[in-house]
């Protein structure tokens, strides 16, 4: 089975699935992610409705971002297999990923997986659908570790904070805000799961920040998020697009930096030498790991 393809996460933009006018908008922006969303963003009387709204978009509109997501109901609810169902059957062939929201463990990833496995298999589909995950209980991130590893089809788990500190029970006011707690609030829960992403080669991506009309405080979010390693974080409003961009998108002056470091070691190698001085910087295998992680993220996004 080939390995699910790496995708640019810088930006992940949230448009509920029952309005066709923020999906029309949404498909002609140029980003790296949307998602149409069946879950929160769509009331219970809505969601059969937003399925069918949501397939017709999908068919039949131009969608410029690199990825097409359908941000599902968990596996809990009575809504969630047929998401699955009525979304990967009306627009299976055009849809990149699918994501499951507040999974527990490895189980409910695996539901999606097999139902999946199924869908594509009955209705000839060639082009694998990925999963991407929402880690938004206290039990999925107790099991953060086993849900990183427990699926092929796994691409990405998002730090959903929102129902996170509701499950938690922490009193923060706002989605996203640190509240009262002077340090960053989400630093534990961000690097275990970053941790885990990792350690089986996924995406750790920041979820949201609800007040859009506070592009500095989401812009401090997004800069505690990358430095963690995580490579991306959501938007809830296109004015975040932006701001997303400038925090998750590589130097161009690093890049090139990081390139000349890594050409300048492979030849010292090929001359018998383990460390070398690149322009006032000691270069070395250690060291060139961390520049390798910043190349690549730039040839992701075709820098």
């Amino acid at each position: 089975m080939d390995p699910q393809p790496r995708r640019p996460r810088r930006c992940q933009l949230s448009v509920p699935g029952s309005s066709e006018k923020m999906m029309t908008k949404a498909a002609a922006l140029e980003l790296d992610h949307v998602f149409l969303d069946l879950e929160d963003a769509v009331a219970p009387s809505a969601k059969a409705e937003a399925r069918g709204m949501i397939v017709n978009a999908i068919n039949t509109l131009e969608w410029v971002p690199r990825t097409l997501c359908v941000r599902i109901n968990d596996v809990e609810t009575q809504w969630c297999h047929d998401d699955i169902i009525e979304v990967v059957t009306g627009a299976g062939d055009k849809l990149d990923t699918i994501m499951l929201t507040k999974a527990k463990s490895a189980a409910d990833v695996l539901f999606v997986h097999l139902m999946l496995d199924q869908l594509e298999q009955k209705l000839g589909l060639t082009r694998r659908i990925g999963i991407e995950c929402l880690i938004e209980e206290v039990e999925g991130m107790m099991n953060v570790e086993e849900i990183a590893g427990c699926s092929d089809r796994l691409e990405c788990l998002i730090f959903g904070m929102g129902d996170y500190s509701a499950s938690q029970q922490m009193q923060l006011g706002a989605v996203g805000a640190s509240g009262a707690y002077p340090p960053d609030v989400w630093h534990y829960p961000r690097y275990k799961m970053t941790i885990a992403c990792h350690a089986n080669g996924i995406d750790p991506v920041d979820g949201p920040y609800a007040n859009f009309r506070n592009p500095e405080a989401y812009a401090k979010e997004a800069e505690r998020a990358f430095a963690l390693g995580m490579v991306g974080k959501w938007a809830i409003h296109p004015s975040q697009i932006e701001p997303a961009y400038e925090v998750f998108t590589p130097d161009a002056e690093a890049v090139a930096d990081a390139r000349a470091q890594k050409a300048a070691y492979q030849e010292a190698l090929t001359q018998g030498l383990g460390a070398i001085n690149v322009d006032g910087v000691m270069v070395d295998a250690a060291s060139i790991r961390i520049v390798q992680n910043l190349i690549d993220r730039a040839d992701l996004i075709g820098l």
